[in-house]
C-alpha cells in the first residue's frame, strides 16, 4: 500500500468521529521504483493531508519530508523528489492501520489494506439500510461482471461479496 492511498483512508466503525489518519505499525516495507511526474505531483499536493503523509512517511522509516510544507515549495524538483519518493514509492507490503479513536487495527497484507467491517462495527447496523446493504452490493458487482463481461467465480470480488452478503 503506497503513502498515496494511506492519505485517503479513513476508519469508518459506527461511532468513530475521527477516524483519520490512521497510524501506521509497519512490519515489511519495500521500495518500488516509479517514473518521476512533477505535473502529477504538483495537482496532487493541494488534496494531501500534509501531516499525515509526514506522519505515514516516518512510519514507514523516512524523514526527509519537513513537518510544514506550502505550495511555493513545489518549484523545487528536491522537494517534489522527496514527495514523489514518499508517495508512490514506500509501500508498507505487510503490517497494519490504526483507528486513531478505537484503536481497532486493519491488516495489511501483501500490500493490500483490508478495511471490511464486523457486522456490528458497520455504520449501518441495526437500521433499515442495514438490510438493504447487501442488496446494493449484490446490484453493484452483477452491473461490474455484465459491463466488464468477466467470470468472477472464485476471484476476489465474489469472495468478498459473499462475505458481506452471506450468499453463494
Amino acid at each position: 500500500m503506497r503513502l498515496f492511498t494511506h492519505n485517503m483512508l479513513s476508519s469508518n466503525i459506527k461511532g468513530v468521529a475521527n477516524g483519520f489518519p490512521l497510524r501506521i505499525e509497519a512490519e515489511q516495507v519495500l521500495e518500488k521504483q516509479v517514473d518521476f511526474n512533477p505535473d502529477f505531483l504538483r495537482n496532487l499536493f493541494p488534496k494531501l493531508e500534509w501531516k499525515a503523509l509526514v506522519d505515514g512517511a516516518r512510519a514507514l522509516g523516512y524523514a526527509e519530508l519537513p513537518e510544514a510544507a506550502d505550495s511555493s515549495m513545489l518549484e523545487s524538483e528536491e522537494f517534489l523528489r522527496k514527495v514523489h519518493h514518499a508517495l508512490l514509492e514506500l509501500h508498507l507490503e505487510e503490517g497494519a492501520l490504526t483507528c486513531p479513536e478505537t484503536g481497532r487495527k486493519f491488516p495489511v497484507n501483501k500490500g493490500i489494506p483490508n478495511m471490511l467491517l464486523h457486522e456490528d462495527e458497520g455504520p449501518w447496523f441495526g437500521s433499515r439500510s442495514a438490510q438493504m446493504q447487501p442488496s446494493i452490493l449484490e446490484m453493484t458487482f452483477s452491473s461490474f461482471k455484465q459491463e466488464t463481461s468477466l467470470q468472477l467465480p472464485g476471484s476476489l470480488v465474489s469472495q468478498m461479496l459473499v462475505r458481506i452478503t452471506g450468499k453463494q
